[in-house]
């Protein structure tokens, strides 16, 4: 029903641990690098258009399972793609896949809810926001 999108990124030498691989804190930031990088060149819907109108996206809750490691340099493809979305909440699943081998280094699932950006608190997405996503 929804669309798969990619980016690309590369292993920085800051994202690396004293393992020689990179931290898995990393994957994490480079899911949301691809979703943000998404959101405007595939979705159409900016991070910047949601703060526009006074709200932000927050993680809930993130599942990661870690399959390689990604080392120095790597090239790698950040697929995310909506899982389901409804008034309350977009679960995004994606894989992380070094470019070299074509192998997931890592998968899972983020929840994310919208939220106000005075208050901090969650409100229900906007049925317009549903409806572009679903197109």
């Amino acid at each position: 029903m929804y669309t798969t999108y990619e980016s690309e990124l590369r292993v920085r030498p800051d994202d690396i641990d004293m393992f020689n691989h990179v931290h898995n804190s990393k994957y994490f930031d480079y899911v949301l690098a691809a979703r943000y990088d998404q959101m405007e060149r595939c979705y159409g819907l900016s991070m910047e258009s949601f703060i526009e109108r006074g709200f932000g996206w927050l993680v809930r809750s993130v599942y990661m399972d870690y399959k390689r490691a990604l080392k120095m340099s790597d090239y790698f493809l950040v697929r995310t793609g909506i899982k389901t979305i409804d008034a309350k909440k977009c679960k995004v699943n994606f894989e992380i896949i070094s470019k070299a081998t074509g192998k997931i280094c890592c998968d899972g699932w983020f929840d994310f809810v919208l939220i106000d950006l005075k208050t901090g608190k969650g409100v229900l997405i906007p049925q317009d926001v549903v409806e572009h996503y679903l197109n």
